[in-house]
């Protein structure tokens, strides 16, 4: 499927991401992949809206700092990986594909979820909060995702709310 956006004009935002240790994968296969592993994968749904480069970004970046995470970190980009994306909202049984969105599996089986309109009500820090009790729920993996001046790196690459 031919991307709606240029990979490259979405680099920064995915970049931090990866930076705290999230793999983006690109293909249905690279999903199935991921999801065939034993342990917890969390896939991010992310996508150029406000609501993703303010808050979903950030608060999965800050939730990879937590004391227990997943054994692996992936995310999708809408509009861009296209293939990988449908495949992902297709193991999303039960919730209704938006972007941008956050799902926890545990054994490939879907454990926990943030869909857009949780996202959107929802800070950050409040993000991070809840994907880390989800974490705590089910995860064995210690962390952080990375060392603290590698997230604060790549926190500051982050697009800034705007606080008027």
């Amino acid at each position: 499927m031919q991307p709606l956006y240029d990979p490259d004009a979405v680099r920064p935002m995915w970049e931090g991401l990866a930076a705290c240790g999230v793999t983006p994968l690109r293909s249905a296969q690279e999903v199935d992949e991921a999801l065939a592993q034993k342990g917890t994968t969390l896939v991010m749904v992310n996508s150029v809206c406000g609501c993703a480069g303010g808050i979903a970004r950030p608060g999965v970046m800050l939730a990879l700092q937590h004391k227990i995470i997943p054994d692996q970190s992936t995310m999708v980009f809408a509009g861009v990986d296209r293939e990988a994306t449908e495949r992902a909202r297709e193991r999303m049984v039960g919730i209704a594909p938006s972007s941008p969105s956050i799902a926890l599996f545990k054994d490939g089986a879907l454990v926990h979820t943030l869909e857009r309109r949780h996202i959107e009500r929802m800070t950050d820090q409040e993000v991070a909060q809840n994907l880390s009790l989800a974490f705590e729920q089910s995860c064995e993996r210690q962390g952080p995702s990375v060392a603290p001046e590698t997230y604060q790196k790549a926190k500051a690459t982050q697009f800034p709310l705007y606080k008027g």
